[in-house]
């Protein structure tokens, strides 16, 4: 198992690398690969606060306007020993990653759980496959929310050996008669849809047939974990965000295709006893697809 760079001095031999082309002659033949190895440590407040706020504006996306940032920032530092960052330079620089666990019972006073429990709540009233959280999220259910961002082109295995962790550090809390004995997990994360430039329609007739057809149905995955979790999940979807980032913001986001993209919010509820094996179950779809 994969420990902790600064729990284990030694080099982590099961670390991911990444691999990068310096060559932009588009040969598969002749590209300059460049590895990388990640190293994992606990949250280090003095270090990781801009860094962590950062990815937590990636995650939330343009709905990030609507909270406190610095706040669940600081919340999240101030459990440093449940969670995990990715770096690759030791851990006085920024993560490349993170994953961690709130308590939304046991922080339910605190101003930003409120804000985010409620935006959560409203979120699975307007998606009818999210309406079973409505009642886990008004009830007194001890339920964890599962927050995690990496940078872009940060590779996926670097997802399973989190997740481990993660479970790992949750029963040694328990063990210790600290607030993690969850009934359910809800993973917070993104998906988004292929959208129709609108630049490559400003000749097409303005009909409502071109604007049915604008955005596409299929629902694609920032983090491919994501689809191995909610295959274990009690209910699970995607929901618009509240801002609007402006049409013209899906022409900025043509990557790898000509089609433009539109994220939307993510949320997977997943009952305590089925965490571990969905956790194990990453693990086996992300080696399988090597």
């Amino acid at each position: 198992m994969v420990k902790k760079r600064n729990r284990d001095p030694e080099v982590l031999p099961e670390a991911p690398s990444a691999q990068g082309g310096d060559n932009d002659s588009g040969s598969d033949d002749d590209v300059d690969m460049v590895n990388v190895e990640f190293e994992w440590f606990n949250f280090k407040p003095e270090v990781d606060f801009h860094g962590l706020k950062s990815l937590l504006r990636q995650l939330l996306d343009v709905d990030s306007q609507l909270f406190d940032l610095s706040a669940l920032a600081d919340l999240i530092l101030s459990q440093p020993t449940i969670g995990s960052t990715v770096k690759v330079d030791g851990d006085e620089t920024d993560a490349y990653a993170f994953l961690t666990i709130l308590n939304l019972h046991e922080h339910r006073e605190k101003k930003i759980i409120k804000d985010l429990t409620e935006y959560l709540i409203e979120k699975s009233k307007s998606t009818p496959s999210l309406a079973p959280l409505v009642g886990l999220l008004t009830s007194s259910s001890q339920v964890g929310l599962v927050l995690g961002e990496r940078l872009i082109n940060v590779p996926a295995e670097i997802a399973p050996p989190m997740y481990t962790m993660l479970i790992d550090e949750i029963e040694a809390a328990v063990e210790d008669k600290e607030p993690y004995e969850f009934t359910h997990y809800l993973i917070l994360s993104k998906t988004y849809n292929e959208i129709s430039s609108s630049l490559d329609q400003e000749d097409a007739p303005r009909t409502k047939k071109n604007k049915a057809i604008k955005t596409s149905r299929e629902v694609f995955y920032f983090h491919p974990e994501d689809e191995v979790l909610q295959k274990h999940a009690l209910a699970s979807g995607s929901f618009e965000y509240t801002k609007d980032e402006g049409e013209g913001m899906a022409d900025s986001k043509r990557a790898f295709s000509e089609m433009g993209i539109k994220p939307q919010g993510s949320m997977i509820m997943i009952e305590a006893s089925k965490f571990e094996g969905a956790s194990k179950a990453i693990s086996e779809y992300l080696n399988a697809a090597q």
